[in-house]
């Protein structure tokens, strides 16, 4: 049995720690408690065919195991597809999103979702793909942990580190650069959801994703920035004018909450793992943290016990 220390709290460092004490190995987390991981503010899609619009074909192979990964260990997993429309002055971004998907079908959105009667005549409906409440998620992965004794409290590392700190450890990796993200989490008592929706619009596209109590979870933009300050004025707008485009009865939510955070990304927007100066570094999960970071997890677990990994090792 080894010593393991976990530097990161976030999706992909709860997930490795949870490999690890799976395994009975001693494990010790190590995160600021005053400061929010940029997972807590995701959207929680497990949506690896949506993904296949932009995302090379290495994360719709490996994304395609999160919704088990998570449901075995969390609760709250819902498999309820997602949904993907466009106004139709933009309908033709809802026949190029189609082109560069699979495993979808064409809908009428009301039959799926009653609250988006009359509002749009097609949509694209991947049924086999799910989502979760990030919130929800990281906080039952740190309890398992504690459960297990896990040590989340120690001052100093006293194991081998693995570092899962996502932009917080660009200084020793200085291929990594910021994607800043902002996000809104609306209530609203009139309209009811019960799978993701993205709305797709060549400027201010978005995905509106349902929660528990009536909130939904409102995002969100892709900037190239280092600034983790609160959102801006400029993206607010965008996102409710986006949300106006989805529904205008969307303009009597409540904003709940706003949130911006700093997603970690390499040049070609994968994930890698490394192990220099006696570290082994996951990261670079870009916008897919909840989807990719379970099977990066389990490739980290692999090499650990002396097998070969796929190409994200370096």
């Amino acid at each position: 049995m080894s010593r393991w220390s976990v530097l990161g709290c976030g999706v992909a460092g709860l997930c490795v720690a949870t490999l690890l004490a799976e395994q009975g190995e001693t494990v010790e987390v190590f995160g600021d408690a005053s400061r929010r991981p940029a997972s807590w503010f995701a959207g929680g899609m497990l949506a690896p065919w949506c993904e296949a619009e932009s995302a090379p074909a290495d994360v719709i192979r490996l994304g395609q195991h999160a919704a088990g990964w998570w449901q075995q260990r969390v609760s709250g997993v819902a498999h309820r597809g997602t949904l993907v429309v466009a106004p139709a002055r933009d309908s033709n971004e809802l026949t190029r999103f189609a082109r560069m998907t699979e495993q979808h079908q064409w809908v009428n959105p009301a039959e799926l979702e009653p609250a988006l009667d009359g509002r749009f005549a097609r949509g694209l409906f991947f049924a086999r793909e799910a989502h979760l409440d990030p919130r929800i998620a990281l906080t039952e992965l740190r309890e398992r942990l504690l459960q297990r004794g896990v040590c989340f409290d120690a001052t100093a590392p006293s194991g081998r580190i693995i570092d899962c700190r996502g932009i917080h450890a660009q200084p020793a990796l200085p291929r990594l650069r910021a994607v800043r993200g902002e996000m809104l989490i609306l209530h609203s008592d009139e309209l009811h959801f019960s799978r993701p929706i993205r709305l797709l619009h060549p400027r201010f596209p978005c995905y509106l994703v349902p929660r528990q109590g009536g909130h939904l979870m409102l995002g969100a933009t892709m900037v190239e920035s280092q600034d983790a300050s609160p959102i801006s004025a400029r993206a607010m707008m965008e996102l409710l004018s986006a949300a106006w485009a989805l529904h205008p009865a969307l303009a009597e939510a409540r904003i709940i909450e706003s949130a911006s955070g700093l997603r970690p990304a390499y040049p070609d927007n994968l994930p890698e793992i490394h192990f220099h100066n006696e570290t082994f570094y996951l990261n670079g999960l870009y916008r897919h943290g909840f989807l990719l970071a379970p099977m990066l997890a389990e490739q980290l677990m692999q090499r650990l016990s002396g097998e070969v990994i796929n190409e994200y090792s370096a």
